[in-house]
């Protein structure tokens, strides 16, 4: 159960390193809440999309006031960033990655500096994108500093959660599959329609509301709950009939996830029913 923020706690200085999407994004949500937030860019167009977005760059003085440094910039560049970075900051100063993949160990050996990461659970396209109703997940080892990336997450809007250093990597593909995995996903189901004849475009056009209506489904009753087609229904005979209908680079992904459904079904099938969808589902 996470610590409830101080009715008091101080919005302060904040400088988030990169103008991109999400470093806009994430400047914007804090501004918007009174935070003061400045962006850190290393080229003058970084400052320019800065000041295009209404936000202010970050001074030499923005960097030593600063108590957290969030570096919203490409996986590969946070070790780069964060040693340069290191040289200029004072110690009193937090730096915190938004890397989902990455250990809090990418930011190097920082003696008496607090370190964490803050990942955003949302899919930022453009700085404008609200990131209320989202999810935080968060890593560090210093209370102060979680209190503080608490009251943030609070304050943009997030709900948040701690990842253990451990588990990292399979906390986000669990990330990527509800993401990414989604848009391959639609992909893949285009593609089935596509083998009935129907236009990419078209077929999108209607999948689209379709999927949406099943993560209500998800989000009203549940995984279990929310589980809609002929494996909850038990039925082998339309299964069997898509398997041989589909394409051969689609049929194994319809099996695949047609067993994982089957598990979340199992206790809404009989016993029979199920043992023929096993078998069925087995062969692929």
């Amino acid at each position: 159960m996470k610590a409830p923020v101080p009715a008091k706690a101080k919005r302060v200085p904040v400088v988030i390193v990169g103008a991109g999407r999400l470093g806009g994004a994430l400047a914007l949500a804090l501004q918007a809440k009174r935070w003061p937030v400045r962006v850190h860019s290393r080229d003058d167009a970084g400052r320019e999309r800065t000041r295009a977005l209404g936000l202010k760059p970050a001074t030499a003085g923005d960097l030593k006031k600063a108590r957290v440094c969030v570096l919203c910039v490409p996986d590969a560049a946070v070790p780069s960033v964060s040693e340069a970075l290191s040289r200029e900051l004072p110690r009193t100063v937090a730096l915190v990655h938004t890397a989902g993949a990455l250990p809090l160990s990418v930011l190097g050996a920082q003696r008496s500096r607090a370190v964490g990461s803050f990942h955003p659970l949302c899919a930022v396209s453009s700085a404008h994108d609200s990131l209320a109703g989202h999810t935080a997940a968060i890593s560090t080892r210093s209370p102060a500093l979680r209190a503080l990336l608490q009251h943030m997450a609070e304050d943009v809007g997030f709900a948040m959660f701690d990842v253990p250093e451990a588990h990292r990597a399979a906390y986000h593909a669990g990330a990527v599959l509800s993401a990414g995995g989604l848009v391959s996903l639609a992909d893949a189901a285009v593609g089935a329609l596509g083998a009935a004849g129907i236009e990419p475009e078209a077929a999108l056009k209607a999948l689209l509301p379709l999927m949406r209506s099943a993560l209500r489904g998800i989000e009203a009753r549940g995984l279990s709950g929310g589980l809609t087609g002929p494996i909850v229904r038990g039925d082998a005979g339309v299964v069997a009939a898509h398997l041989s209908a589909l394409p051969a680079d689609i049929a194994p992904l319809y099996a695949l996830l047609s067993r994982r459904a089957l598990r979340l079904a199992s206790g809404r099938l009989q016993p029979e029913q199920r043992a023929t969808l096993e078998a069925l589902l087995a062969k692929k």
